[in-house]
């Protein structure tokens, strides 16, 4: 009874922490127009205020899990939430673009402590018939946090103004602290007699942030450079864990693992297809269709409002239907939803809009529990840390790889420059152009959650 009792409690905070960190970044995607004019930032700048904290948190995931495999998952638990709703106040303290992109790459690195370490701590935590809707219920709280982010930042900027955005998330951080420290008992560290590889956490971290800097300005001599870099330096990264005797991305075991791999491949793509929907449709509301932070925050609800409740019962769907049916029908509706997305002009209706988001966020909900279950339960339990923070990064990565083809595509269209009615036709082709890429790379995930199930069937049969 004692041991329900505490599982209860820990994944009651986790949950509570899962909130905190997604809704404040849907937040900021509604507050980004007004953010852009009073800083004088441009598109581009706009979308670094975003890519940074992603980048961030992609860099020190991996590294982050297998630190807390080794030393203790609740201690980088707590130390995460700490930094986090630091560097969320100091965001809103901001008195420039370049200081406000610092501040919110440093809480990236809080959100990687405490993302990693939370989906890891519930699949230690909860025996195997029960992790699957401990998981579900993390999930859809990240959901909850992004729906709501939407409405509260949208109210927040619109009668206290953008910094109050963050002062907000801060205080709430502050609670999260004291819940973790009272309801987060024990500790978890399945790897404590392995040591810690030093050499290739520092080798990934770089290799990632070259890469993915690089990216969003492939367009240019600088960008291509950097990109170049960070492939070779993820290359070498590679090499350098198959030698090692305690590496951080057990490379060998993961290379023989489809069922791992594949579900990977499939989050990254799904997140790549899907993260820089909000930023565009934030923009697009705000810009195009002339709506008030407040209405834009309140129309953005319709497609994380779905992705919640999906979510939710994502876990009984899987267990009725099959998980190779939820997790495919999930990247099917998401992809038909980005193309519904693809015909928004400036003439569209509002009704279009909000049922396009919903499709989408159908979508979003049916894949993430099950893939995230499959792809836990795949990985021995000393691993788990590791596994959870490859999970977080392919989604990283997927997220940095959306921004990074959206700023792309705003330099091809518009250049750097602030959003102005003489630039929004090219904000609109930018948009319908964005919304085709990510519905065609959706469309391939299916194929590989397709055959991460079958995998996965093989591998029980077996």
């Amino acid at each position: 009874m004692n041991d329900t009792i505490n599982r209860k409690a820990i994944l009651v905070t986790i949950l509570m922490t899962s909130f905190i960190s997604s809704s404040n970044m849907s937040m900021i995607n509604v507050a980004l127009p007004v953010i852009g004019k009073d800083l004088s930032m441009d598109a581009v700048l706009l979308g670094w205020v975003v890519t940074a904290h992603i980048l961030s948190t992609a860099a020190f995931q991996v590294p982050i899990g297998k630190f807390a495999d080794i030393f203790g998952r609740r201690k980088i638990y707590l130390a995460g939430i700490i930094i986090f709703t630091a560097t969320t106040f100091l965001s809103g303290l901001s008195i420039s673009g370049t200081m406000l992109i610092i501040a919110r790459a440093l809480a990236g690195i809080g959100a990687a402590m405490i993302i990693t370490t939370g989906l890891a701590i519930l699949t230690s935590v909860f025996p195997h018939q029960e992790r699957g809707q401990a998981i579900a219920a993390n999930i859809a709280s990240v959901y909850l946090g992004i729906s709501l982010g939407p409405l509260l930042g949208g109210v927040l900027t619109g009668h206290l103004g953008w910094r109050s955005i963050f002062h907000v998330s801060s205080v709430v951080g502050i609670a999260a602290v004291i819940m973790a420290l009272l309801k987060l008992k024990g500790e978890w560290a399945e790897a404590g007699e392995e040591s810690f590889d030093y050499h290739g956490s520092i080798v990934f971290a770089l290799g990632i942030s070259a890469a993915m800097y690089g990216l969003p300005e492939a367009y240019s001599m600088r960008g291509l450079i950097f990109l170049a870099a960070g492939v070779l330096g993820l290359i070498y990264f590679v090499r350098l864990e198959g030698m090692v005797k305690n590496p951080i991305l057990d490379i060998r075991s993961f290379r023989s693992n489809p069922v791992f791999m594949l579900s990977n491949l499939a989050v990254l793509i799904n997140y790549c297809g899907a993260y820089a929907s909000t930023f565009l449709m934030s923009l697009y509301l705000q810009y195009i269709l002339g709506y008030p932070p407040q209405t834009a925050g309140i129309i953005l609800v319709a497609q994380p409002a779905l992705m919640t409740f999906f979510a939710l019962i994502s876990s009984r769907l899987a267990e009725a239907f099959s998980p190779r049916y939820v997790a495919t029908s999930g990247l099917v509706f998401n992809c038909a939803g980005l193309l519904m997305l693809s015909f928004l002009g400036k003439d569209s209706t509002l009704w279009y809009a909000v049922v396009s988001l919903g499709v989408f966020g159908i979508g979003g909900g049916l894949f993430s529990s099950p893939n995230a279950d499959m792809t836990m339960s795949s990985v021995d339990k000393r691993l788990f840390g590791v596994a959870s923070g490859t999970m977080a990064t392919m989604r990283s990565m997927g997220m940095i790889l959306s921004m990074g083809i959206t700023m792309i595509l705003f330099s091809i269209f518009m250049g750097k420059v602030e959003i102005t009615p003489d630039y929004y036709p090219g904000f609109l082709s930018c948009m319908k152009t964005a919304y085709i890429i990510f519905a065609c790379l959706c469309f391939g995930g299916i194929f590989i959650q397709m055959a991460a199930v079958r995998e996965r069937h093989d591998k029980m049969d077996g």
